[in-house]
């Protein structure tokens, strides 16, 4: 008997068959086959309108008779999963796949929002995908591809390419007031890693407590925890984190001075001052999280904190909202001290990421596309915020809008008396809105009463579903 094991590569692409287990616990040749394939195509692995080898190509592939294959055939035709038609061969046929259950969530856990199908979007945290620009980027790709060296697509640095890191360095000085140089720039899989990679170079050099904002991303605080420290939480004014409150425990301070999220407050200066002379004195860092610092509207941009003392603070920053959040591309600007640990850190997580990507964003920012591309998303954000203003003062005035002036989100305050905000938030999923309550941001969740409140992210909608998502937010409001 020949082989019984096939990888289809007679009819252009690849997939494993392997009918050897089957003949061992006594199935008969064409019974075996049929089970592989109705396998095959109940798992996916062989997808509707997939068109499968000859039968005569097949009985070769595997060492067994054509008739055999032929037979098989007509039997899972029969069944439905296969479509036969006269000089067309066979193809899967297309019927639905189901849909592969979903993982138990365990309790306790908070990780993001669980975005179901919703008519209208409204999470924060995201841009609008559909102004990505596709036509400059593959523009710049190639032009980066063209020109990179050969090395370029070896292993290097766990730092990043340099083209990249001397592109940043001079766009951080000029656009943010960052002081930084090529060496002392890494380049993560998105502000997520270069958190976790942080954290866990804190744990190593003995901190135990990683201070938070009282409000803040739970995804960022779970990575916090999972490289092994505990959060504990500032609380939060107009002026933006009492970072006064610090003491002697945590081993670094996570903020986000340029645009409190998702309250919106800027942190002010003389807490930026005081900040920086506690981890001074107490031989700490701050951890700045610029995360939408590009995107500021009806104020004077704020520089990065990490002006004050770039050997205290390190500067968090990332293309997800004025690019793509799938892009996965942000940079640390590292402290001396941290530059070799962190560094370390990352070549054990994935060696180093991906460099095509990163010449491609080089070229982009040393042109002056990104540049241009910039300033047509934040006019782009600054009419979707005036239209949110706008709606909600003309169809719901008693709610207040707050953490406008930067950014691609606002904060709704409803007065109190009005619907308890899980109760709102389950009226805005049956209404088709996805949107998040503020409660959920807390550092630490608590059982006190609060007026409701909601994070509205206004960037996230193409244009034309945003009037739509207006309509049915105010709707909501109005009936709060």
């Amino acid at each position: 008997m020949g082989p019984v094991t096939s990888s289809w590569t007679s009819f252009g692409g690849d997939l494993h068959l392997d009918l050897t287990e089957r003949r061992a616990a006594g199935a008969g040749l064409r019974a075996a086959l049929e089970d592989a394939l109705r396998e095959a195509v109940q798992d996916g692995r062989l997808a509707p309108g997939t068109r499968l080898p000859s039968s005569r190509a097949l009985g070769e592939d595997l060492g067994i008779a054509r008739n055999t294959v032929v037979e098989a055939y007509g039997q899972l035709t029969a069944e439905g999963w296969l479509d036969s038609r006269q000089g067309s061969g066979t193809t899967v046929a297309r019927r639905a796949v189901p849909e592969p259950p979903a993982p138990a969530r365990r309790a306790g856990t908070r990780t993001m929002p669980q975005r179901q199908a919703a008519r209208h979007d409204l999470t924060s945290g995201r841009p609008d995908i559909s102004l990505f620009p596709r036509t400059a980027w593959l523009a710049a790709a190639r032009r980066a591809l063209a020109t990179a060296p050969h090395e370029a697509l070896d292993y290097g640095s766990p730092l990043g390419r340099i083209e990249l890191r001397q592109a940043l360095t001079h766009y951080l000085a000029r656009v943010r007031g960052v002081r930084t140089d090529p060496d002392h720039l890494l380049i993560c899989t998105g502000v997520t890693q270069g958190l976790g990679l942080l954290c866990a170079a804190l744990r190593n050099r003995g901190a135990r407590t990683l201070a938070v904002e009282e409000y803040g991303l739970p995804p960022q605080h779970a990575v916090v925890r999972a490289a092994g420290l505990t959060t504990t939480p500032l609380p939060l004014d107009e002026d933006g984190a009492l970072v006064d409150r610090l003491d002697t425990r945590p081993g670094a301070v996570l903020l986000t001075p340029a645009h409190q999220y998702p309250t919106g407050a800027p942190l002010s200066a003389d807490r930026r001052a005081e900040a920086v002379r506690w981890a001074r004195e107490q031989d700490r860092y701050v951890i700045e999280d610029d995360y939408d610092g590009e995107f500021r509207y009806d104020r004077q941009p704020l520089g990065a904190m990490q002006a004050l003392d770039p050997e205290r603070v390190v500067y968090a920053g990332t293309a997800a909202k004025s690019l793509a959040p799938g892009l996965r591309l942000a940079w640390l600007a590292l402290p001396d001290a941290l530059v070799e640990p962190v560094a370390r850190l990352k070549v054990l997580a994935d060696t180093m990421s991906p460099v095509l990507d990163q010449l491609t964003l080089a070229e982009l920012i040393t042109s002056g596309t990104y540049d241009r591309h910039v300033r047509r998303c934040r006019l782009h954000y600054r009419r979707r915020r005036d239209q949110l203003i706008a709606a909600l003062a003309e169809h719901a005035p008693h709610v207040r809008v707050t953490g406008i002036a930067a950014g691609l989100h606002a904060v709704l305050q409803l007065p109190p008396g009005s619907t308890p905000e899980p109760e709102l938030l389950a009226r805005a999923q049956a209404a088709g809105l996805s949107l998040n309550g503020l409660a959920w941001h807390l550092a630490a969740p608590t059982d006190a009463d609060a007026p409701p409140a909601l994070v509205i992210g206004y960037a996230t909608p193409p244009d034309h579903a945003f009037p739509a998502a207006l309509q049915a937010l105010c709707e909501l409001l109005r009936r709060a």
